[in-house]
This record gives structure tokens, C-alpha cells and sequence, in this order.
């Protein structure tokens, strides 16, 4: 019997160390420099015309101190509506240069910044949407002021997506959203990177325990779509089709979760956060006639 007990303890102690190394690898951010990020983005699409506009860098303190880098691109035409684009896990403001382009274009004003954690900000875990989206909600509040915008939306792409969702649980005074790919909770995710490991997928939910052990916050709180349930502002819900990392049913229960209006398209053989590249007229487009529903 007490031989039993022993192993069992073991088991135990063995699962939760598990649990602590899951952890760790899950909400360690692994994220690109700024020269790896040039690099890939000027190797995949034209980032040429990014080089010759006007950019403004500068910082701005979040809810607890911590310090966001922020780069505004000019639109060489005067305008007063912008957007605040969020990038994804491991990427950083230069990830979300796919996107600016069509926003210049569209007559706006660009916002680009680094997430927490990522680019020129200090090093620190992820919290997939809680953190991030205060974050956000912060930053939002910091371009009200700052520039006073007649329109105002904000885009985020993956974990900037999740963001850019859950940020709308502190009810941020902005136009419209777009969110391409992002998750509607993380605990589905995580188990089919388990899965993808060969591992079991309970170990989700031991390996949640010790995040909040270790760092205070469980996958359980990493929800996005909780956000959802009196949201009015309008979204638009983007998602490559062929997404094996993020399933597109986390766009779609969000469309169907929120309130306010909302559209979900599907792009044909995108893979994750590839949209724009693989339907760069298609991506416009929707965008285009999203903005033209909402804004007028």
C-alpha cells in the first residue's frame, strides 16, 4: 500500500513538473528582431514604399508602467481617421506592414506598435489577450488624446486579433474592428499543439494550473470571446480557410457571439495569417465594403 502511495505520489510530482515545463514553453515568448522581421516581410511581398513616408516613434505607459513602442505612419494625404494595427505572437510592428499599405490607401492614418513582450519592448511572458488587451485599451485611450481621430479602428492579426476582441470588454470609444485569425480561447489551441507533440490532452489543463501558479494567470482566463456578450462595435471577422494553427470555428463563434454587427469571411487556401497575401484584392475588398456598412 505504501509502495502504491509513493508511486502515485510520483506520478504526481512527475505530471505537475510536466505542467510547469508546458508552461514556461507556452507563455515564453520566442520573438522575432527587427531585422529578422524586415527580412521576412521584404521577402514575401513589396515593403518597398514603406521606406520614403514620414514615421514618428515614440512610447506610451500602460495600465502598469510597462513601456509600448509605437510607430506612426503618415499618410502622405491629410486625414483625420486612423487605425491601430496589432501584430502576432512572436512577430512586431513590422509584421503589420502587410496591412498598412491597404489603410494608406483607404485614407487613414497607421498606427503600428509593439505588443508586450515583443520588438523593442522589454522581455516578459504572454497572457494571450489579458494583459495584451489592456494594453490595447490603453493605447486607444492614448491616440483620443493624442490626435483626436474622427474615425477610429483598430486591426490585429492572431494573438493582436484576440487582443483587439477582448480589448472590447473595457468598452474602448472606436469605430470598428477587424480580426484576422485570431482565437476565441486559448485551451483549444493548446491541446492541439499537445496533440501535435504526441502528448495528451489533458495535460492543458494541469499545465494552466502551474501558469497561474508561476505566473498568475490560467488559460482559463485567456477567452477573448467572454468580451462579446454586450459588444455594439462592429467586426469584421477574417480567416484563411486552410488556418491549421488557429481553426477558422474560432472566427465564426465569435461572429456569432457578439452583439454588435458583425461579418466573417473565409479566405480559400490561406494558411495562418496569410490572408492578404494569398487574396490581397479579395482582403481590400472586404475590408473596403465592411467600412462602407459601418461607417456611413
Amino acid at each position: 500500500m505504501i509502495a502504491v502511495i509513493i508511486i502515485l505520489a510520483i506520478l504526481l510530482l512527475l505530471l505537475f513538473l510536466l505542467g510547469f515545463l508546458l508552461a514556461s514553453y507556452s507563455l515564453r515568448i520566442k520573438r522575432q528582431t527587427l531585422d529578422e522581421a524586415w527580412a521576412w516581410q521584404s521577402s514575401h511581398y513589396d515593403v518597398s514604399w514603406y521606406e520614403g513616408l514620414e514615421k514618428d516613434n515614440y512610447t506610451v505607459k500602460s495600465y502598469d508602467g510597462y513601456t509600448l513602442h509605437v510607430q506612426w505612419v503618415h499618410n502622405p494625404n491629410p486625414t483625420d481617421k486612423y487605425i491601430l494595427i496589432s501584430h502576432g505572437y512572436t512577430d512586431n510592428h513590422l509584421g503589420s506592414l502587410k496591412y498598412t499599405r491597404m489603410y494608406l490607401d483607404l485614407g487613414f492614418q497607421v498606427l503600428l506598435y509593439d505588443l508586450r513582450g515583443h520588438g523593442e519592448n522589454e522581455e516578459t511572458f504572454c497572457t494571450y489577450s489579458v494583459r495584451e488587451s489592456h494594453d490595447l485599451a490603453c493605447l486607444i485611450e492614448d491616440v483620443k488624446q493624442r490626435y483626436n481621430p474622427r474615425v477610429f479602428g483598430i486591426h490585429g492579426e492572431s494573438l493582436g486579433a484576440a487582443s483587439s476582441v477582448a480589448c472590447l470588454k473595457y468598452h474602448p470609444a472606436i469605430d470598428f474592428v477587424v480580426a484576422d485569425c485570431g482565437f476565441s480561447e486559448i485551451t483549444s489551441v493548446m491541446k492541439a499543439g499537445l496533440r501535435s507533440m504526441h502528448l495528451p490532452d489533458f495535460l492543458v489543463h494541469i499545465a494552466s494550473v502551474c501558469a497561474k501558479i508561476r505566473y498568475g494567470y490560467s488559460y482559463r482566463e485567456m477567452r477573448p470571446i467572454d468580451a462579446l456578450k454586450d459588444n455594439e462595435v462592429p467586426i469584421l471577422f477574417i480567416h484563411g480557410q486552410k488556418d491549421d494553427f488557429i481553426l477558422p470555428f474560432h472566427s465564426q463563434n465569435m461572429c456569432s457571439a457578439t452583439h454588435g454587427y458583425s461579418e466573417v469571411h473565409l479566405i480559400p487556401e490561406a494558411t495562418h495569417a496569410a490572408s492578404v497575401l494569398f487574396a490581397p484584392e479579395d482582403y481590400a475588398a472586404f475590408v473596403k465594403a465592411f467600412l462602407g456598412k459601418v461607417l456611413s
